[in-house]
Parts: structure tokens; C-alpha cells; sequence
């Protein structure tokens, strides 16, 4: 493993940490019921039923939306390279009785780790900024949608990560 796929690595080990504590996350109100679903209303609404399918989720940090997913009827599979965001994902599966499956696996190797294809791959805001190679995550994820499937993905332009979310006005623009 090259050193900067290394340190990639490390920093989501301890940001997967950082937020399954976080305010942000709010895992408890996702283990509680209180907010049991974690994917946008507009996904939901632009994927359509995916009850009795198959979904991808790659990139899936510690689960929270694939674990979304399967509770509105997906059987689903998440994968992350990060050993950590995958051991939280399974643990909060097993916790609430969710079945998932979760996968650690680099994303440029997981047509050698995984062998099946699915309804839907879909992956959500913040993913696409930190690939080294879009192009050829593009290959990876069509190579997993089945004949009839889709690939979905939302995303945030990266310009919005440069400004500051707390302690602003409404309507303020501050660059971090």
C-alpha cells in the first residue's frame, strides 16, 4: 500500500471514531428510531421503491445510509476502505438486527473481492473529492450495476467545503 493510500486510511480510521460520537451523525436517534432514516428525501425519491432490491452503497463510511436502505427494504452490501467505518457498520447492524452486509475494501479492488452484481450502486455526497481517479471509480461502479440497474450518485460541489459551517448568520459567507 502506497503511503498516501496509508494515511487515507489512518484519517478515516479516526474521523469513523470522531463520528459515530458526533452531534452530526447522531447515531442514538438513528438506533432509537427517532430519525431512522439517514438518506435525503430526494434520494428516496428519485431511487424509487427499493423494496425486493439489490443496492451497492460504496464508499459507506460507518453505514448509516446503507443501514437507511435496508430499512426501507433493500438488501444491501457497503463498502469501505476504511477497517474501522466497516467494524462500526457491521457492529450497529448487528446491534439494531439490520441485515447487511459490509465489506472492507479498497474501491479500485472490489471487482477482485466482490463477485455479483446489483438493482442499484449508489453512492452519496462527499465521496467523489477524495479519489484519486474518477474515471476509473466510474469503471468500478458500472462494473457491479446488473443488466437493467442503475448507478445513483449525489454529490456537493467541492467549492462548498470551503466555507465555514458554525458560528455563522444566517445567509453570512465565511471561507475556512
Amino acid at each position: 500500500m502506497d503511503e498516501a493510500l496509508r494515511s487515507n486510511r489512518e484519517l478515516w480510521n479516526a474521523w469513523t471514531r470522531i463520528h459515530v460520537a458526533s452531534a452530526f451523525y447522531d447515531v442514538e436517534s438513528f438506533r432509537n428510531g427517532e430519525h431512522p432514516i439517514r438518506v435525503a428525501d430526494y434520494e428516496r425519491d428519485e431511487v424509487g421503491s427499493v423494496e425486493g432490491k439489490t443496492l451497492l452503497h460504496l464508499q459507506s463510511h460507518f453505514g448509516l445510509d446503507t443501514l437507511s436502505w435496508a430499512r426501507l427494504g433493500a438488501t444491501v452490501t457497503g463498502v469501505d476502505f476504511s477497517d474501522d467505518a466497516i467494524a462500526a457498520a457491521r457492529d450497529l447492524a448487528t446491534e439494531l438486527g439490520i441485515p447487511a452486509t459490509f465489506v472492507r475494501s479498497d474501491l479500485y479492488e472490489l471487482p477482485e473481492v466482490l463477485d455479483q452484481q446489483f438493482d442499484i450502486v449508489y453512492t452519496s455526497c462527499g465521496v467523489l473529492g477524495w479519489l484519486p481517479d474518477v474515471e476509473k471509480w466510474g469503471k468500478v461502479a458500472a462494473h457491479f450495476v446488473r443488466p437493467g440497474g442503475f448507478l445513483y450518485l449525489t454529490e456537493i460541489h467541492p467549492v462548498a467545503n470551503v466555507f465555514e459551517n458554525e458560528g455563522v448568520e444566517p445567509g453570512e459567507l465565511r471561507l475556512e
